[in-house]
């Protein structure tokens, strides 16, 4: 998928003018204010009536939210209504509901649980799997694993590129963790003040990064830590 151009203005200001491409899993990196949730806000027709969007893309599909767009969002544990059962929170038959439960290798009898009974990283693999119902083609991640703890986190990422790796869908992953995104991603585009200053394939710019913001966020992430291949 080829993003031309996303333009995001208010009041003439112009807030984010990006272009980028998804060939297979994009790390859009970047600090708070830097335009990353604009980005996805926009991708799911979900920016106010107040900003005006110039979005051209190669129309491999339409972005439809709730069809061949699903977001993944960063708090599993407000992402869900606390006084409803699992299964009322979806909304395809029970069959496929059971099928994507063992997609994301969670017991059936969760279904019949409600969300705070549940574990971090339980609430999570739901949250995915309600994103994965509509079986769409473009997958949003806005910084999906913050809430977890850091075994948990290496778990979920693993699980989103198993599921990739099956079902076939192109990843966004909106995030300020260079670590995570290395960990899931294979290409990255780092934003700054609405525009990208650096992208390429995830490896090349963390072992040769251009810009010294790249630099900056890769070695608050990466400090004492050892870059996993």
């Amino acid at each position: 998928m080829n993003v031309s151009q996303l333009k995001i203005t208010l009041q003439n200001n112009t807030l984010v003018d990006i272009a980028f491409e998804i060939q297979s899993s994009l790390a859009l990196v970047g600090q708070s204010g830097s335009g990353k949730s604009l980005t996805l806000k926009a991708l799911l027709g979900m920016l106010p009536y107040s900003m005006q969007v110039e979005l051209l893309h190669d129309n491999l599909f339409a972005l439809e939210a709730g069809k061949s767009v699903s977001l993944v969002p960063q708090n599993p544990f407000t992402a869900l209504s606390p006084l409803t059962k699992i299964k009322k929170q979806f909304f395809s038959d029970e069959k496929r509901v059971h099928d994507i439960f063992k997609e994301v290798g969670l017991d059936i009898a969760l279904l019949e649980r409600f969300p705070p009974e549940l574990s971090g990283g339980q609430l999570q693999r739901v949250v995915i799997a309600m994103a994965l119902e509509a079986k769409p083609k473009l997958l949003l991640l806005d910084e999906p694993t913050t809430a977890l703890d850091p075994a948990t986190r290496i778990v979920v990422l693993d699980l989103l590129k198993q599921l990739q790796k099956k079902d076939n869908f192109l990843m966004l992953f909106v995030t300020h963790d260079m670590n995570s995104a290395a960990h899931l991603c294979q290409d990255i585009c780092v934003i700054r003040d609405g525009k990208v200053i650096e992208h390429g394939i995830m490896q090349e710019v963390l072992q040769n990064p251009q810009k010294n913001y790249t630099k900056k966020l890769i070695n608050a992430n990466f400090a004492n830590r050892k870059f996993r291949e």
